[in-house]
């Protein structure tokens, strides 16, 4: 049985269009022009697969009756039907154990008087889809949650630390495991699960190409590979310091596996690749990539993507990938000189989508990020981005760091270094209404924080966006999405160990736009609260406030977000 990714609803001027992400909805609402007039926004009720009726909750509310004294469990959320979402769009995340089908009913909420919080529901619609882990034929896609700085980490865990103060591969991590299983989220899951499954086949061998390596876990999981493990591990000065745990990760691999089948190394710069891929019976059958490192701060810090393949046919171009590295000692002339980093190699059909891979090191000229830079110049509605960096040299991040100014394209976009951010942690986030981006500094909610929120985890753990990706016209007719461990840098594509995909498929492409929605809204809130001079406490606003005129104005940035989302 098809399970249903995303729907629409209209009934009398209401649209609600729904769209499933890795374990999360996107809701988009709309109303024609004539019918936003005593809006006060939108309720929804959530059916889960079992059949529980619930209201999804408001923090915010028409009347704040919170002080500095307030704990975190006082915060209260309210029913949306009494404070509704003031937004054209929301994303919601049900629980993660129930996976299935789930129905929407939408209302619009109205005010009966100009300031007054009285409310009657009007139009109203339902949409069910299938929400939960993100799989689509043989292809499993995972995120982490990149929350360690958010509300919902203060309400769990209280800002609790995520490691010992010691940097060390053998702390235990029994008492960490509810923030790691939470932070790590879906990518955490399928990592481990990938693990686990290589390890109990013992006709499996396992291949890691591995950037950082400090997550306990995993090490002890490929120690226990023994002689079925190989490893390629980058040595360069990050990972060879005083402070760095590699080479003690490096010394246990080779004790366990033995000194010919782990190595360490790099290309001109850094061997890159974050990287598993299972053999069975010296076949290639499956393979692990993305943006996530082995690590701590890759599984429970950053924002971050897995994608798994079941397919002999994309699992063999890794292993090729990773044999040639492996036979030369990652040379980077032998490498771009061999076949597999000489082409794009599309694979298609049988439960994989339209999808072009490449490897890196590349000979100069660099062809590896043509086709993306193609999909950019042809964007007709939207580009929406999530990257580490935009500092690189190249098309690709010159293209996405003026973007915005293209008012023919709807774009929105993360990054953790545009070459201004004087913190580890600090954000930059761009919209299509302003010139440039806007710093968001790790601190931001930590000092002047508006009722009803508390004081964010803020202790400068690397980069809090990592991901790779950039996706472009996600609900036009031909999307397209980029990824993997690229940070589709030019000179980055000549010198390290990399893969990079392209995936045309509405799906893939719908649940990444989601994941860089969601970090979108994020880091603009924290924007707007660290431009303020004040702790004033948030409310919702009234009728003669008219929240909701932006999103008709011509030319607004939020009109074009309203049609764009609920297209």
């Amino acid at each position: 049985m098809s399970r249903v990714l995303s729907t629409t609803a209209v009934s009398s001027g209401f649209t609600v269009k729904a769209s499933s992400g890795d374990r999360c909805v996107l809701l988009a609402f709309n109303l024609e022009d004539p019918l936003a007039e005593h809006l006060a926004g939108f309720a929804v009720r959530r059916k889960a697969p079992r059949g529980k009726s619930q209201w999804l909750q408001n923090r915010l509310t028409f009347t704040s009756k919170y002080t500095k004294a307030t704990t975190a469990k006082q915060r209260k959320w309210t029913d949306s039907n009494k404070a509704p979402f003031q937004k054209f769009w929301w994303v919601d995340f049900p629980p993660e154990d129930e996976a299935g089908e789930y129905t929407y009913e939408v209302h619009v909420m109205r005010f009966k008087t100009a300031t007054g919080a009285a409310l009657k529901p009007d139009q109203s619609v339902s949409v069910t889809l299938y929400v939960g882990p993100f799989s689509s034929g043989k292809l499993e896609m995972a995120f982490t949650r990149g929350y360690l700085s958010s509300q919902a980490y203060t309400d769990k865990f209280n800002n609790k630390p995520i490691s010992p103060k010691e940097k060390s591969i053998d702390f235990e991590t029994a008492p960490y495991e509810k923030q790691y299983a939470w932070l790590g989220a879906h990518a955490r899951e399928a990592l481990f699960r990938f693990l686990d499954e290589s390890l109990a086949d013992k006709n499996s061998t396992l291949d890691v190409f591995a950037y950082d390596l400090n997550e306990p876990d995993v090490i002890r999981r490929l120690e226990q590979f023994g002689k079925r493990l190989r490893l390629l591990l980058d040595n360069a000065a990050l990972h060879s310091g005083d402070t760095a745990v590699e080479p003690l990760a490096f010394e246990r691999l080779q004790k366990s596996a033995g000194t010919k089948q782990v190595k360490r190394g790099k290309f001109s710069r850094y061997q890159h690749n974050k990287v598993f891929i299972r053999r069975r019976n010296g076949k290639a059958v499956k393979v692990l990539t993305g943006s996530t490192n082995f690590s701590i701060t890759g599984l429970y810090v950053n924002a971050n993507n897995i994608l798994i393949y079941d397919d002999a046919r994309v699992a063999e171009l890794y292993a090729g990938a990773f044999d040639t590295a492996f036979k030369n000692d990652l040379n980077t002339a032998a490498f771009a000189q061999s076949p597999i980093a000489k082409k794009e190699w599309l694979i298609e059909g049988d439960g994989v989508p339209r999808t072009y891979f490449e490897f890196s090191p590349h000979s100069k000229p660099t062809f590896s990020l043509k086709r993306l830079v193609d999909e950019l110049n042809k964007a007709d509605t939207s580009v929406i981005f999530a990257c580490m960096g935009l500092t690189g040299s190249g098309d690709v991040l010159k293209t996405l760091r003026t973007i915005h100014r293209d008012l023919r394209v709807f774009s929105y976009g993360v990054t953790d270094d545009e070459g201004r951010e004087d913190k580890p942690g600090d954000v930059v986030y761009y919209k299509p209404d302003q010139a440039g981006g806007v710093l968001i500094k790790t601190d931001v909610l930590n000092k002047l924080v508006p009722e009803p929120f508390a004081k964010e985890y803020s202790v400068g753990l690397a980069h809090k966006v990592h991901h790779k990706f950039v996706v472009v016209d996600f609900n036009d007719s031909d999307p397209v999405l980029f990824t993997g461990s690229s940070n589709l840098a030019e000179l980055g594509e000549q010198e390290n160990g990399d893969n990079l995909i392209a995936i045309y498929d509405r799906e893939i492409v719908t649940a990444y736009a989601i994941e860089g929605i969601r970090l979108v809204d994020h880091y603009a809130f924290r924007a707007a609260v660290g431009k303020a001079t004040t702790a004033s406490p948030l409310r919702l606003k009234f009728d003669n406030e008219k929240w909701w005129r932006r999103y008709y104005e011509d030319g607004n940035m939020k009109r074009r977000e309203r049609l764009l989302f609920a297209r």
